[in-house]
């Protein structure tokens, strides 16, 4: 089965150039209608993935008679979900798959949710095998939630999988359900909480099985023993590891391990929340660096053990405890710690549960940078702060800040855009409000990915466009290729090159005549589309 990229890799220059006219925003309603229904499987396919359609295109997608051409749809994150359920109960299982596996898209982007209803079907009539992957981003927040106590056996079923978070109440009705597929799988998760269970099933190798059950199952005493006892050694120290973060561990065994000789079991046991007082103090003063910063993390520390740890040595701990919440701003200021620039400035997914506002706030008001990044990445900050902090003297802040809220205004976006070179930079150009008046003026920049922007800018005079198209760095090329300011007599001569044959096709400025001719030239191609391959029979995944 060749993949997209295989189809792609595979498209000859008549294909590719049709294919750009598949994305031409100025071609014709009736040219889309053509090309679905005649074009090479390569130009389909971007046809049907790569852009929004028109009711009347998204109709024939529907009733097209070839698989891999519905199935392109299927995963298209540009359209409407409630469009590409249309696909739900599509005769082809190759199709369904592809629906349920949902769109590609490039992180931190995640697709947008089907809608409930349809969710619930797929769950109820798909094949188990085809709701794997990727299926469960495509379940919306409000539908997850309501998944244990579901009207639909199937969808209680699924339900169940969030055991650890569920009320007791729910999880004694999920164990007594009527349904025994629901009842079963409850008394799956259930058992895992059963020690005796545990022990008699955990694998004497190394695995995922014996490290999800060291990690996350109800530990019996034997167990607990058995980890202690074994001789030390890489595999075993990883062994003690695992208990050490399980929430289970017993108490005096909590306390072991805060004493081990290990320096990373200690700085395990550090986190946890069931640390006693007297061990909680000894790892304040212990004698690892790394210890002493996972402590000196803890909400729990008291004055006394603050203020040993504000003077520490180490910057890492004086770092870590600048950030505890009973801090005043004066006694933070009092504290000689430096602010990390190597961090990563990305985006955070809102958490299900909203950030108490009163906190954000106060965070976004602390004269700590790192405490106003953390509110910088809140997705609810009121207009006032988003303001003040737009305004912040610290990078991370206003990148941060660029990245996660949805009205993060256009001077903040392309100034983060030129000042921040991390991860998720090119991120920061898909926010609702990046500008696109006054990039014209990065042309000549030396950062291929700023002279770029030059390519967004509707102003761009027609000789830098042109200059653009001829820049060392493909990306240039290819975003000033679809310029609609590009002189048509380069246009031309793109269109003949290989390599940017599709971007050109795609210029919303190539004239109705150019695109008839371009129909007329690669007629060989369009009325005698190629036969698609047949789907495989049922693989193991889509592998799309």
């Amino acid at each position: 089965m060749p993949t997209p990229e295989q189809i792609w890799a595979d498209a000859d220059l008549p294909t590719r150039r049709l294919a750009g006219l598949a994305l031409n925003p100025s071609v014709p309603e009736s040219i889309l209608l053509r090309l679905l229904s005649d074009a090479p499987l390569a130009a389909r396919m971007v046809l049907c993935r790569d852009r929004i359609l028109p009711d009347a295109v998204v109709d024939a997608v529907i009733e097209h008679p070839d698989t891999y051409t519905r199935s392109f749809f299927a995963r298209n994150p540009h359209v409407d979900p409630a469009q590409r359920v249309r696909l739900l109960d599509d005769p082809e299982w190759f199709v369904r798959a592809h629906l349920a596996e949902g769109p590609r898209v490039a992180a931190p982007a995640r697709p947008r949710p089907l809608p409930d209803e349809a969710i619930v079907h797929m769950i109820s009539t798909y094949e188990d095998e085809l709701l794997g992957g990727t299926f469960y981003q495509q379940i919306s927040t409000g539908l997850r939630r309501s998944m244990p106590t579901h009207p639909v056996a199937k969808v209680r079923r699924w339900g169940v999988g969030s055991w650890a978070s569920l009320s007791a109440e729910t999880r004694a009705a999920l164990l007594t359900d009527l349904d025994d597929g629901v009842r079963e799988t409850a008394q799956r998760h259930a058992r895992c909480q059963d020690p005796a269970w545990v022990e008699s099933a955990l694998p004497h190798q190394p695995g995922h099985a014996r490290t999800d059950m060291l990690l996350h199952h109800t530990l019996s005493r034997a167990v607990v023993d058995g980890v202690l006892a074994r001789p030390v050694g890489k595999g075993d120290n990883e062994d003690k590891a695992m208990i050490a973060v399980n929430p289970t561990l017993p108490p005096d065994t909590v306390v072991l391990l805060a004493a081990d000789p290990v320096p990373r079991i200690r700085g395990l046991i550090a986190h946890r929340a069931d640390l006693g007082p007297a061990e909680r103090r000894a790892l304040v003063a212990d004698p690892d660096p790394h210890v002493r910063t996972k402590v000196a993390y803890r909400a729990d520390l008291g004055p006394a053990e603050r203020r040993v740890l504000t003077t520490d040595p180490h910057p890492g701990v004086r770092l870590a405890v600048s950030l505890h919440p009973a801090l005043s701003e004066e006694e933070r200021a009092r504290i000689d710690y430096q602010v990390p620039m190597n961090h990563s400035f990305v985006f955070h997914p809102a958490p299900e549960v909203p950030r108490d506002p009163r906190t954000v706030r106060r965070n976004a008001l602390s004269n700590h940078p790192l405490l106003r990044r953390q509110a910088a990445r809140d997705h609810l900050l009121p207009p006032d702060l988003v303001a003040r902090l737009a305004a912040d003297d610290d990078l991370g802040v206003r990148v941060l800040l660029a990245q996660n809220h949805p009205d993060a205004p256009a001077p903040l976006l392309l100034r983060s855009f030129l000042e921040y070179t991390g991860p998720e930079r090119s991120n920061l150009t898909t926010r609702p409000n990046f500008p696109t008046s006054g990039l014209a003026t990065f042309a000549d920049n030396e950062d291929p990915e700023v002279r770029a922007l030059a390519a967004r800018d509707p102003e761009t005079e027609p000789t830098a466009v042109e200059r653009l198209t001829q820049d060392p760095e493909y990306a240039v090329r290819a975003a000033a290729t679809r310029h609609p300011n590009l002189p048509q007599s380069r246009l031309a001569v793109l269109l003949e090159e290989e390599e940017l044959a599709h971007a050109a096709a795609a210029n919303a400025a190539l004239d109705l005549d150019t695109i008839r001719r371009l129909l007329k030239t690669d007629g060989r191609r369009v009325g005698r589309a190629e036969a698609a391959p047949d789907p495989p029979l049922r693989p193991a995944k889509t592998e799309w």
